[in-house]
């Protein structure tokens, strides 16, 4: 398939399957997986190989296609969506699950993340923007709902501290505020004059010292500390 994608987002090749997002959609109803499905499919840099009404499917769906992103349905009857994300990151730890509901609740959402999803979006998000998110996530850049992204902080702060004193150099937080915006590593270079290979040393030193596990973590940990 053959593209180009937005601004700051990795390369779309010209008919190259090494750049096409390959995407597993998840929903228990059909006119919804469907119409997810048929509008991911005309987006350029993105492929649905597989839809699948639950979780068991979707499971199976993942280990059979090979997904880099599966879009998945927080209410599912039977296996919900923080089982199927379970399920699917354990047997296919390559593909990167995202949430993709109508629900947005700060219990699912902690529970999402907290079983290995990346990212944790509303439908009601146009369907080049959900694309975009599609990519990003491949990327590994955590696509969450700003509504959402607040939800899960505390009340903002005022006091100064925003890192303990000494943890990150003025550049690391820099960096942080960016990660926190959804910027991505080429994106942030961009702003800040560095190479991309720069940017990823900064952001794996932030983690390592913050002790934070990915850059959904880096994200929250910003907002609970009012670096937004």
């Amino acid at each position: 398939m053959s593209g180009s994608g937005l601004p700051g987002e990795p390369p779309v090749g010209d008919g190259d399957a090494v750049d096409v997002v390959r995407v597993l959609v998840v929903d228990d109803q059909e006119l919804v997986r469907e119409g997810i499905a048929s509008l991911l499919g005309v987006q350029p840099g993105v492929t649905v190989v597989a839809t699948a009404g639950d979780g068991p499917r979707a499971v199976e769906a993942a280990v059979t296609h090979r997904p880099d992103v599966a879009l998945v349905d927080v209410r599912m009857p039977g296996m919900d969506g923080i089982e199927t994300t379970v399920a699917l990151t354990a047997r296919v730890p390559s593909c990167r699950v995202v949430m993709l509901t109508t629900f947005d609740d700060r219990d699912y959402v902690a529970r999402a993340l907290g079983a290995g999803a990346v990212g944790y979006l509303l439908k009601n998000l146009p369907s080049a923007e959900l694309a975009r998110s599609v990519r990003l996530a491949r990327a590994g850049v955590a696509p969450l709902d700003a509504s959402v992204l607040a939800g899960l902080t505390v009340a903002p702060v005022t006091r100064a501290p925003v890192v303990p004193a000494g943890t990150l150099t003025e550049r690391e937080v820099h960096v942080l505020r960016l990660i926190a915006s959804g910027s991505t590593n080429r994106e942030i270079a961009s702003r800040l004059f560095l190479s991309e290979g720069t940017v990823k040393n900064h952001v794996s030193r932030i983690l390592s010292r913050l002790q934070l596990r990915d850059r959904t973590q880096a994200a929250l940990y910003a907002r609970d500390h009012g670096l937004l």
